[in-house]
């Protein structure tokens, strides 16, 4: 079976927004899941954390940034095209409950990953109070989207051309210092910025879950190349996670074991730049 592309649209540099005919996928689909594609036969499995599904019109809408082989290659199809497999929903739902107020926090592409989870929680009954955030104003995605579906929407840009200037941590720290009584935490984004921003947190009184969905490869717990320690026992992220209680989490093993395929990674996608380069691909 194949899975037609239904829109595409690239909504930053290098970053774009996919609508897949997946209604199964879409049926089952909660906040936090992810879903598995291969562009064709040939074509290597990857994880990509599902952004938006509609049941009813048997959508699922995923986001990527060209960085790898297969995204670039991905980032070339266009609305009309098909993938050859696109399996999910995969992975353990986001704990979606009524706390009171909760801080959900995205930083560059992890701002997708937030989008369903604030949709989500605010239905739940929450007061959700979103941060996001990018090098610069151009990097910026969701943003009208993350404003309806949040109760108060935080900017913040490492350069300053769009609402805070500096970090989105810093943002989450300022509401963590004032009066507004916050149950949860959420943080999605690059690594670094979860372990910094899991580190600020921690000396409130508050529940802090980060989603470890960059180190996932084969998303069904066969590879184990996802294995991260949690709590100081071995957790699979991709059917463990990829949402853990990010006090729990050794960040530096994490990151440790992310450079491990960075050489595969960089010469997969040479090979694959060259053939373009040539009209093999």
């Amino acid at each position: 079976m194949a899975y037609k592309i239904l829109e595409k649209e690239e909504i930053a540099p290098s970053v774009h927004r996919t609508v897949i005919d997946a209604p199964d996928v879409a049926k089952a689909a909660k906040a936090g899941q992810f879903i598995i594609l291969k562009i064709d036969e040939e074509g290597e499995r990857i994880p990509l954390t599902i952004a938006d599904f509609d049941p009813e019109k048997g959508t699922v809408t995923v986001i990527f940034q060209e960085m790898g082989k297969t995204t670039k290659q991905l980032g070339k199809l266009s609305a009309g095209d098909s993938l050859e497999d696109f399996v999910g929903p995969l992975g353990t739902p986001a704990d979606i409950r009524k706390l009171g107020t909760v801080i959900l926090v995205g930083g560059g592409v992890g701002v997708a990953p937030i989008y369903p989870q604030a949709k989500a929680y605010k239905e739940a009954g929450n007061r959700v109070l979103t941060i996001i955030g990018a090098r610069n104003k151009d990097l910026l995605i969701l943003e009208a989207e993350m404003q309806e579906a949040s109760s108060e929407l935080f900017i913040a840009t490492d350069d300053g051309s769009k609402g805070h200037h500096g970090f989105v941590t810093e943002i989450m720290k300022d509401i963590l210092d004032s009066d507004e009584p916050v149950a949860r935490v959420v943080i999605i984004g690059p690594p670094i910025m979860m372990k910094v921003g899991a580190g600020m947190a921690a000396p409130y009184d508050v529940e802090i879950l980060v989603s470890l969905n960059t180190i996932m490869v084969d998303g069904t717990g066969m590879c184990g190349g996802c294995r991260v320690t949690v709590g100081g026992e071995t957790k699979f992220t991709c059917v463990d996670g990829p949402e853990f209680d990010a006090r729990q989490v050794d960040f530096g093993e994490l990151m440790n074991r992310l450079s491990m395929y960075r050489d595969d990674e960089t010469k997969a996608t040479e090979e694959y730049e060259h053939k373009c380069r040539c009209g093999l691909h």
